[in-house]
């Protein structure tokens, strides 16, 4: 009976279950014979309750794991369930102010007003259409008469220089030259009459 703590310890490296006909196969005696022998029986005992209770508390652990990570998912799914509702809550709160203004403005303007705006909107379009024509018309002819005045400008002030380059020419003509040495010697000869 010594051996039936080894055979049970080895059944348990192994991973194999421990159960009166497992040990008994291993121990190569007769399930009877464990059952009959109160020490056999006592031992076998032992050994099945602390398989189990090791197995329980393996198999407890393992469900604490398991049920942690649930336990997560579920919170981080009811969190987002949360989040989920309050976006459909604001959509719908949404939809419902976009549909309070579509009621209003179809109060407001009713069939046939529509008709009579999209008439009224060509007509704005055509005039604006043709407004910019004419102002592109009108810029054209500020650009031509600019330019004709900038024309204008040069030419006269080319007809100012050939007049001024004249006007300087007849004073230095001969004619002129004479009057002036005249006008200097008469100059000269009141100068003298003055002077005694």
């Amino acid at each position: 009976m010594a051996d039936g703590g080894r055979w049970c310890a080895q059944l348990r490296r192994e991973r194999g279950r421990l159960t009166v006909r497992a040990i008994a196969q291993r121990a190569g005696v007769s399930s009877t014979f464990l059952y009959e022998n109160t020490d056999a029986r006592a031992l076998v005992k032992n050994a099945v309750a602390d398989s189990r209770s090791r197995h329980d508390h393996h198999g407890q652990a393992e469900h604490e794991r398991i049920e942690a990570t649930w336990r997560e998912r579920a919170l981080n799914a009811e969190a987002e369930l949360t989040r989920t509702q309050k976006e459909i809550f604001a959509q719908r709160q949404r939809i419902g102010e976009l549909m309070g203004q579509i009621r209003d403005f179809d109060q407001m303007v009713p069939g046939e007003s529509v008709q009579a705006l999209t008439t009224e909107n060509t007509t704005l379009k055509r005039r604006v259409q043709q407004l910019a024509q004419e102002h592109r018309t009108l810029r054209e002819r500020l650009e031509g008469a600019r330019s004709n005045l900038r024309f204008s400008d040069k030419r006269i002030a080319d007809l100012e220089a050939q007049l001024l380059g004249k006007t300087s020419n007849a004073l230095h003509s001969p004619i002129h030259q004479e009057a002036r040495e005249a006008r200097e010697a008469g100059d000269q000869a009141s100068l003298a009459r003055r002077c005694p």
